[in-house]
C-alpha cells in the first residue's frame, strides 16, 4: 500500500525543515574513515568527494550514474568548490560508476546510519520506547539471465521512516544469517522495540536482542508450526479486545483489532511474555458485505507494566512503515526496480545513497520525497546546505 500523500506546503515552506540540525555533523566528516577502495596511486577526487556528490545529485532526484555524473558536470563552479572538486577536474561518468560499484555496501552504510541516527531524535524514556522495523527488499533490476536479484536487508527507525543500518544478503545466505551483522551497525539498542516478519521469528535472535537490552514483537507463522499451533490454541474467544482500530481510505475499510494474553507456561519460545492475536478485516467500499479476514498471531518479551496495548498496536501497524516509507518511495519515487545497475556492488550502493537521501530530507522535516527531489533539483546549494556541507 503507498504512502499517504502530503502537501507540498507542508513540507517544503517552512525555512527551517531545509537546514541541517546544529547538533548533526555533515555528511562528509561522516564518510571521512571509509576505506577507499581504489590504489592509491593516481587518485584525483578522494572517496569522501565523490559520495558527497554522488548523494546531493541523489537528493535532487538523479537515478543512475550517468544522472550523477551529468549532476556533477552542470552545478556551478561554486557548488562543486564547496563539494571539495576543482572546477576545471571535474571527475566523469566513468570514474564515477567504478567508485561505486567498488565500494564496501555494508561499510558505507554503517557509516550514513551513524549520521542518520545522530539527525534522528531518539525517545527518551521506557513509556515512549524507538521502534525499529527490520525487513527486506530485492531489487529486481539487478536480476540478469545467470544471477538472481541483489537483496538488501534493512533496519528502519518506525517514527522517522528513516533507514538506520542495511546489510547485502548473498545468493551464499538468506536474511536470518544477516539479521546480527545488520544490527551491529547500531550502536545502542537498550529499551528499543524491534520487529520483524515470521522470518526472523528465531531463537538465536532472542538471546542476540536480550544481550544487547533490546525487547522484540515477532509475527509468528508457518515457519514455526508447534509455536502457531500453541498460539492459536490459546483461548481467545474468552479474551476481550485490547484495542480496535477502524480506518477507511485507500478505497477500503480495515477493522483491526487485537487481543493479548499473559504468557506464563506452555509457550515453547525463550523469554516470550505475552502472546498477541492481531485480526485483520477488510473490505473494499464498493462491496459493502464483503468482508476478507486475517487472523495473524505474535509474541512479544515485554510484559503488561512495559508496554500498553495501544503501544503493541501502534508498532505492529509501524512495522509496516518500512514498506511505505522507504521500499515505496524507492520503487515510484526513484524508479529501483527498473535500475539497470548490476555490475559489483553497485545496486547496494545505490540503494544506501536512496536511503541517505531519503533519511535525509525525512530528518529535516520533509514527507514528500518526490516534491523535494524537484525542489532541490532547482537549486544546487539546496542538497549542500541539506547535507551540512554550507
Amino acid at each position: 500500500m503507498p504512502a499517504l500523500p502530503s502537501s507540498l506546503i507542508s513540507s517544503l515552506s517552512c525555512a527551517p525543515a531545509l537546514t541541517v540540525p546544529e547538533t548533526a555533523g555533515g555528511l562528509p566528516a561522516a564518510l571521512a574513515a571509509l576505506p577507499d577502495p581504489r590504489a592509491r596511486r593516481g587518485v584525483r577526487h578522494p572517496l569522501t568527494v565523490v559520495v558527497t556528490a554522488a548523494v546531493c545529485a541523489v537528493v535532487a532526484g538523479y537515478r543512475s550514474y550517468t544522472a550523477i555524473a551529468e549532476w556533477v558536470a552542470d552545478v556551478p563552479d561554486s557548488t562543486v568548490l564547496a563539494v571539495g572538486i576543482a572546477p576545471d577536474r571535474r571527475p566523469s561518468e566513468a570514474m564515477i560508476r567504478r567508485l561505486l560499484q567498488a565500494l564496501d555496501p555494508d561499510l558505507l552504510s554503517a557509516a550514513i546510519g551513524v549520521w542518520l541516527a545522530g539527525r534522528t531524535p531518539t525517545a527518551g524514556t521506557s513509556a515512549n520506547r524507538r521502534a525499529i522495523a527490520v525487513d527486506g527488499k530485492s531489487l529486481r533490476g539487478s536480476r540478469t539471465t545467470d544471477t538472481t536479484a541483489r537483496h538488501v536487508l534493512a533496519a528502519c527507525d518506525q517514527d522517522t521512516g528513516v533507514v538506520l543500518a542495511s546489510t547485502d544478503v548473498n545468493g551464499k545466505t538468506n536474511e536470518i544469517t544477516r539479521f546480527e551483522p545488520l544490527l551491529d551497525q547500531i550502536g545502542d539498542l537498550r529499551d528499543t522495540v524491534i520487529t520483524v516478519d515470521a522470518l526472523h521469528c528465531q531463537r538465536d535472535h532472542v538471546t542476540y536482542l536480550a544481550e544487547r537490552g533490546a525487547h522484540w514483537i515477532l509475527t509468528v507463522k508457518g515457519n514455526q508450526p508447534n509455536l502457531h499451533k500453541q498460539l492459536a490454541a490459546l483461548p481467545w474467544r474468552r479474551v476481550p479486545q485490547a484495542t480496535r482500530h477502524d480506518d477507511r481510505g485507500h478505497g477500503r475499510r480495515e477493522i483491526r483489532t487485537l487481543k493479548i494474553l499473559t504468557v506464563s507456561t506452555g509457550i515453547a519460545f525463550p523469554h516470550a511474555a505475552q502472546a498477541l492475536q492481531i485480526r485483520r478485516r477488510r473490505r473494499r467500499l464498493d462491496e459493502p458485505k464483503r468482508f476478507t479476514t486475517e487472523t495473524v498471531y505474535a509474541i512479544t518479551d515485554l510484559r503488561v507494566h512495559q508496554a500498553k496495548p495501544a503501544q503493541l498496536a501502534a508498532w505492529i501497524r509501524g512495522h509496516w512503515s518500512i514498506e511505505n516509507a522507504i521500499h515505496w518511495v524507492r520503487d515510484v519515487t526513484y524508479d529501483e526496480d527498473r535500475s539497470q545497475i548490476r555490475t559489483g556492488t553497485g545496486p547496494q550502493v545505490m540503494a544506501t545513497l536512496r536511503n541517505a537521501a531519503i533519511g535525509a530530507l525525512r530528518t529535516a522535516g520533509i514527507t514528500n520525497i518526490a516534491a523535494a527531489n524537484r525542489h532541490h533539483a532547482r537549486d544546487s546549494t539546496r542538497p549542500l546546505a541539506l547535507l551540512g556541507i554550507i
